[in-house]
Parts: C-alpha cells; sequence; structure tokens
C-alpha cells in the first residue's frame, strides 16, 4: 500500500550538473525537438463526398435540394482525427533549479509547435502558456518568473496536481491527453497524497510521462517518497538529462498506450 511508503530521508543522488554553456547550448537543441502527440479519433464526424461506411442521410437531403430534389451526390460521414492535446507541468522548485532554464525551453517549443499547455509549480501551481508563447527564450524566461512568487521553493507536488486537476483537468483539459510532468519527485507532501492526486490524473490522461534528471544519477531508486508514489501511474519515466534524453522525451509523447515503459504501473 502507498501509505507504507516512507518519505525520502536520505541526500538526493545528483545529476550530472550543467555547465552555464552547456545549458544555453541545450536551450538552443531543445527548441530543435519536434514535439507531437498520438492521433484520436474524435466522436464527432464530418462530412466527405467520398466513399466511406457511413451514409450522412440529413445532409444528402439537403444536397438534393440544389439539384431539383434528385440525390445526384451522396454525402458520407467519417469520423475526424486529431492530434491529443500536450500538458507539461514543470517543477521549479530549488532542487530543480539546474535544469529549469532547459526544461521551460522546452515547454516554450512545446506551446510553437504542438500548441501545449505549459504549467510551473512549487509551492503552487502557474499556468505559463500565455507568458511562454514568445520567440525569445530569455523574455520568456523573466516573464515565468515574473508570473510566480515562489520560485526555486519547495515542492508541493501533491497539491499543485491536485490544483491542475480540478481547476483544469476535471473540465476537459486533460481528458484523452498526453500529460508530461517534469520533476525530481522530491515532495514536501505525504506520499499517501501523492498516490490519490495521481490516481486521480490517471483516470483522466491517456498517458503520463514522468521526465526526472535524477534517474540518470548513480544508485538513484525511485524506491520511497513522492516518486515512488507517483510512478504506478506514469507510462514512461525518462531522465530528461541531456539532448539525447530529451529526445526520448519527444518518443514518449508520440507512443500510444503500447510504449514499453520501464516501471510497472498498476490500475
Amino acid at each position: 500500500m502507498c501509505c507504507a511508503i516512507a518519505a525520502d530521508q536520505a541526500p538526493l543522488p545528483q545529476p550530472p550538473v550543467l555547465a552555464p554553456d552547456e545549458v544555453a547550448q541545450m536551450r538552443r537543441l531543445v527548441r530543435r525537438i519536434a514535439l507531437a502527440t498520438p492521433e484520436r479519433v474524435s466522436s464527432r464526424t464530418w462530412k466527405s463526398s467520398r466513399s466511406a461506411p457511413r451514409l450522412d442521410l440529413r445532409r444528402t437531403v439537403r444536397a438534393a435540394q440544389h439539384s431539383g430534389g434528385e440525390p445526384v451526390r451522396l454525402v458520407y460521414r467519417r469520423r475526424r482525427t486529431r492530434l491529443r492535446r500536450l500538458i507539461l507541468l514543470c517543477d521549479v522548485s530549488g532542487s530543480m533549479e539546474p535544469y529549469t532554464r532547459v526544461f521551460l525551453s522546452l515547454l516554450q517549443g512545446a506551446i510553437a509547435e504542438a500548441e501545449a499547455e505549459a504549467f510551473i509549480f512549487s509551492t503552487g501551481l502557474t499556468r505559463l502558456t500565455r507568458q511562454l508563447a514568445v520567440r525569445d527564450p530569455d523574455q520568456a524566461l523573466a516573464r515565468a518568473a515574473a508570473s510566480t512568487q515562489d520560485w526555486a521553493g519547495g515542492t508541493r507536488l501533491a497539491e499543485s496536481i491536485r490544483h491542475f486537476t480540478d481547476a483544469w483537468g476535471r473540465r476537459g483539459l486533460a481528458r484523452g491527453a498526453v500529460v508530461v510532468i517534469i520533476s525530481d519527485g522530491w515532495a514536501l507532501d505525504d506520499p499517501e497524497s501523492v498516490h490519490t492526486q495521481m490516481a486521480r490524473l490517471r483516470r483522466l490522461a491517456y498517458r503520463i510521462i514522468w521526465v526526472n534528471p535524477r534517474k540518470i544519477a548513480l544508485h538513484y531508486q525511485p524506491v520511497v517518497g513522492g516518486m515512488a508514489a507517483a510512478l504506478p501511474f506514469v507510462d514512461a519515466f525518462v531522465s530528461g538529462h541531456s539532448y539525447a534524453a530529451l529526445a526520448e522525451v519527444a518518443a514518449a509523447i508520440r507512443a500510444d498506450r503500447s510504449y514499453p515503459h520501464e516501471n510497472t504501473r498498476t490500475r
């Protein structure tokens, strides 16, 4: 049971620290990563004059009114297909500070290329889609920092996920969406609360991808605390610590539910 999971006590395994020039390079490279979600079949249909399984009788009759009542053109209906919505929730707490600039560049690119929705969280949750919808990465970072008062603070992981689910997720934003959570999982919340909120999000999302740069650190094991509580609900668990690893993030976003992930998920 999740309530038996102990909170993290030992110091966090540290991921590789990026030098300033490496951060600048990754910020340039990360915007080249093409992000695209899987397609979904909409419940709505649209008319087509081409052969399709289902005849749209109403539109066929309407079209016949323009030809003297003769149905000279049969109108068929077929399912719409569209890309699933992409949502990114990025941890900007103190423990994630070495990677904050890189990941915000990823969010910025996702908004520009995939029309994603972007949120950041620390002790609270802030929606940043509008602030990051600018081309200049430094301007986007400045606007992002000005939009929250708890930058580089602690992490209220469960509370932030609860806030997202209540304010946006249940209204439809997360339904059938690909949700990417970028965090080391080092949270002030009780693990049971993290478990509860992740279960709620799991019921809404199509896939949940967790990006944790500490995953690459030697001896890192997500066996305690918030990360352990969240992992059963995650479809793909990747590090995102380098440009190559961020390409793995993009692959996980594109994948459907058959994507092979390293963790074991329970439903």
